[in-house]
C-alpha cells in the first residue's frame, strides 16, 4: 500500500492557477475524499496528484519518491487513475478495455500477456459485471461504463487509486457497493465527489476545497461540520452518527438547523 503527500501543490490551467498550497498526507489503506463546490479545483487537483498536469508550484511524492522522477510506465504501476469519463472505441469489448490496465505490466511492444484473463475477470466480478466481459462497451449504460472504468483501475494493480467522482451515474445500490468494495481492497484512496453524505460516512478523511485552496482536511466528523457546511456550500447540515456502525452522517438542507452567525471580534 502507498502513502502519497503534497507540499504546497499548486495546480493550473492555461496559466490560471486554479487551487495552491495544498498540503495532504494520505496513510497507507486510508481513504480521503476531495470536495468542494463545482468550479472549486477538484478535478484538476486530482490530475496534479497523479502527474497528469505538472504542477505549478510544490511536490507531489508517493512513498517519499518524487512523481516527477519517474516514468510514465513507473508512475502507472504506483498509482491508478480512473477519470471523470473515458471514451473507448466503440467497437472494443468490456474485457478488452479493463485489460487495458495491464499495460504498464506487459513488456514493450506486447499485445497482451499471459495470465492476464484471470486478473481481468477477478476485476470484473468486483463491480459486478463479470457476466458483461464480452460486451461491447457502445451497449453499457452510464452506471455500466463507471464500474468498467473502475474494474480496469483495479486490474492495473497499483496500490493507490485515485478516482474522479467514481460515483457518478451510479443508483444509491451500486454507489454504496463501490465504495464497500474500494474498502475491501485495502488499496490507498483518494476520490473526488460531490455528494457530502457519502464523504461523511464512508471515507476516513476529507478535504474541503474552497476558495482556491483546502479550506479544511481531517476527519469526516471533524471537517464537515454544520458551519463548514453552511460557510463553503451554504447549504444547512447537522450531523448524526449512526449507532450501529459509528459512521457519521450528513442531513442536509432545509430540515437541518443553520448555525448560528459568527460573531466578529470589536
Amino acid at each position: 500500500m502507498s502513502h502519497l503527500s503534497s507540499r504546497g501543490l499548486a495546480a493550473a490551467v492555461g496559466g490560471h492557477t486554479i487551487v495552491s498550497g495544498v498540503d495532504l498526507d494520505v496513510p497507507r489503506g486510508s481513504m480521503l475524499a476531495l470536495v468542494g463546490r463545482n468550479g472549486s479545483g477538484k478535478s484538476t487537483l486530482v490530475r496534479a496528484l497523479v502527474g497528469l498536469r505538472p504542477p505549478a508550484a510544490g511536490t507531489v511524492a508517493i512513498d517519499g519518491v518524487d512523481l516527477r522522477t519517474l516514468t510514465p510506465r513507473q508512475r502507472a504501476t504506483r498509482v491508478a487513475y480512473v477519470p471523470q469519463e473515458d471514451g473507448p472505441p466503440e467497437d472494443l469489448l468490456v474485457g478488452e478495455m479493463v485489460a487495458m490496465g495491464r499495460i504498464p505490466h506487459r513488456p514493450p511492444w506486447a499485445v497482451d500477456a499471459k495470465g492476464e484473463a484471470p486478473l481481468v475477470m477477478e476485476a470484473l466480478e468486483l463491480v459486478g459485471m463479470a457476466d458483461k466481459v464480452d460486451r461491447p462497451c457502445q451497449h453499457l449504460s452510464g452506471g455500466e461504463r463507471r464500474r468498467v472504468l473502475l474494474a480496469r483501475g483495479i486490474a492495473q494493480g497499483a496500490d493507490l487509486l485515485v478516482l474522479d467522482e467514481p460515483t457518478n451515474h451510479l443508483d444509491v445500490h451500486h454507489q454504496i457497493q463501490l465504495l464497500e468494495t474500494l474498502r475491501a481492497l485495502g488499496c490507498t484512496v483518494i476520490a473526488a465527489v460531490h455528494d457530502l453524505q457519502l464523504a461523511a460516512a464512508h471515507f476516513d478523511a476529507v478535504a474541503v476545497l474552497h476558495a482556491g485552496a483546502v479550506h479544511a482536511v481531517g476527519q469526516p466528523a471533524d471537517v464537515l461540520t454544520p458551519a463548514t457546511v453552511h460557510d463553503v456550500f451554504d447549504v444547512p447540515a447537522t450531523q448524526l452518527t449512526d449507532p450501529a456502525t459509528g459512521r457519521v452522517h450528513l442531513v442536509l438542507g432545509p430540515g437541518a438547523p443553520v448555525p448560528a452567525p459568527r460573531k466578529v471580534p470589536a
